[in-house]
């Protein structure tokens, strides 16, 4: 039977290139996005055997669908890459875009991490990487409110969820990516400027793949941010919620 890795989010940024990575260390692929003329344009540039599986993530029943569709494939590395932001005064933000972020970056990324841990488990082996941020790191991130508390919750759930299987003595590894500013179209669909140069996705990716294949759980990929994690725990919390909000705010555009 063939083994998959799995990637959702991966019409662009960050997703598109693990797929490339993962291509190149010749694992077969099943990218999931909602773009199909993205997601069939990078299947042409692979050697590697591809499948793309058009679905929304902000809608529960197609999560559940996407799972249906997976659970007869034999799924080496699965990454949970789909989620995106927003950023302004929270009183002004739509709500329905606020809805659609926690769909996609907690309810979408809970079901299929569920699901692929307890597929995973039935053999014992696999790597499921989620994507976070380092605002999951934070304890607030005012002006992106929604975004750093869904992301607090990927952060929460996978270390977790990691520590329940080293007690179990599984061989299942699950981590969580928690990079800083990327040079992705995120940006501009959160509706902000960073004031700090972003890394590249590729770079991004490929460290990412690194940790994750040395079973590291919390993975950060500059020192920069490492540094700015550890002094956020530090701090007493209102002086680094005061610090996040002073940032966030030089965002905005």
């Amino acid at each position: 039977m063939k083994k998959y890795a799995v990637i959702t989010g991966a019409s662009s940024g960050i997703g598109k290139e693990f797929a490339k990575i993962l291509a190149n260390k010749n694992y077969n692929l099943i990218l999931i996005a909602r773009r199909e003329k993205q997601l069939i344009d990078l299947k042409k540039t692979f050697h590697t055997d591809c499948e793309i599986i058009i679905c929304d993530l902000s809608n529960e029943y197609e999560c559940y669908s996407l799972c249906q569709k997976l659970k007869n494939k034999k799924i080496d590395i699965f990454i949970n890459n789909a989620g995106f932001g927003d950023c302004g005064h929270f009183i002004n933000t739509q709500l329905n875009k606020d809805i659609n972020m926690i769909n996609v970056n907690i309810k979408a990324l809970h079901i299929l991490t569920k699901f692929m841990i307890q597929h995973m488990q039935k053999e014992n082996h696999g790597y499921l990487l989620n994507v976070a941020s380092v605002a999951g790191l934070l304890p607030a991130g005012p002006y992106m409110a929604t975004y750093y508390a869904t992301k607090s919750y990927v952060t929460s759930l996978t270390c977790a969820i990691a520590k329940e299987l080293k007690d179990n003595k599984s061989d299942v590894y699950i981590g969580c990516l928690c990079p800083g500013p990327v040079q992705t179209e995120f940006n501009a669909k959160a509706n902000v400027d960073f004031p700090l140069k972003g890394i590249t996705a590729s770079y991004c990716a490929q460290y990412a793949l690194k940790k994750m294949f040395q079973h590291k759980i919390i993975i950060i990929p500059t020192l920069k941010m490492k540094l700015i994690t550890t002094f956020g725990h530090l701090i007493p919390t209102h002086l680094c919620v005061f610090l996040t909000s002073y940032q966030q705010k030089r965002k905005l555009k």
